[in-house]
C-alpha cells in the first residue's frame, strides 16, 4: 500500500474536488477508532500528499487510463479523459441546457474580466439593458452578487462563481485568456446622474 493509491481512493470516492488539506485531514483520520490496525501515514504531510497527486497525475497520463487527474479551483477530482466522451455521455442522456446566447457571453465575459462590476457598467460597455440577460447569468450560477459600490446610491455588484471557473477548467481568474491585457483596457463606464438643482425661493415682497 502506498500514499499515491490511499489519495486514489479518496479521489475516486468524493462526490467532489478535494484540497490537499481535505486529503490530509482524511488521511490522518483513519485508524483512529481501529487501535488494531496502526495508520501507517497518520503523519503525512500535504508537501507528501502533493507529491503523491502529482505521481497519480502522471500514472494517469502513462497508462492511458480512462480517466485523469485535474486540478480545479476549490482542489483535485478524478474526472474521465475528454476522450472518451462520447461514450460516457451515453450514461447521461437528459437533455443539455441551452446554450448561452451571444449578448450573455458577452455580459458573462465583461463581469468575469472587471469584476467586481455594477449593472450600470456593464451596460455602459454593452449599450443596452442586461437585465434579463444578469437574470440568466445569476440563474445558471456563474454570477453572483458580491456586495455593493461605496458610491452614491450603492448599486449592487456582480462577480462570478465557484462554479463558472469550473465550468470553464479555470483554476483562478489569471488563467482567463489575455486577462492582463484586457484588465488594463480602457471600457466606459455608467455616468453619475447629474444633482437636482433645487427650486429657487420666491423672492419675498418688499414692504
Amino acid at each position: 500500500m502506498t500514499l499515491t493509491r490511499v489519495v486514489e481512493a479518496l479521489l475516486f470516492s468524493a462526490q467532489k474536488p478535494l484540497s490537499t488539506s481535505e486529503l490530509r485531514s482524511a488521511i490522518k483520520g483513519a485508524g483512529d477508532a481501529d487501535e488494531l490496525a496502526p495508520n501507517e501515514f497518520a503523519r503525512v504531510t500535504e508537501a507528501e500528499i502533493a507529491a503523491a497527486l502529482e505521481e497519480l497525475k502522471v500514472d494517469c497520463i502513462q497508462q492511458q487510463r480512462g480517466f485523469q487527474l485535474v486540478e480545479k479551483a476549490d482542489g483535485w477530482q478524478l474526472t474521465s479523459d475528454p476522450a472518451y466522451a462520447r461514450w460516457v455521455r451515453q450514461l447521461f442522456p437528459a437533455a443539455k441546457p441551452a446554450r448561452l446566447t451571444p449578448p450573455a457571453l458577452e455580459t458573462l465575459a465583461i463581469i468575469a474580466y472587471r469584476q467586481p462590476i455594477t449593472r450600470a457598467d456593464v451596460e455602459a460597455v454593452r449599450g443596452v439593458t442586461i437585465e434579463g440577460v444578469l437574470q440568466t447569468l445569476m440563474e445558471r450560477g456563474l454570477v453572483k452578487i458580491g456586495g455593493r459600490a461605496e458610491v452614491p446610491g450603492r448599486p449592487l455588484l456582480y462577480e462570478t462563481t465557484e462554479f463558472f471557473l469550473e465550468h470553464f477548467g479555470l483554476r483562478n481568474l489569471d488563467e482567463l485568456p489575455n486577462a492582463e491585457e484586457l484588465r488594463k483596457r480602457y471600457l466606459p463606464v455608467a455616468q453619475p446622474a447629474p444633482a437636482e438643482t433645487p427650486p429657487a425661493e420666491p423672492a419675498s415682497a418688499e414692504h
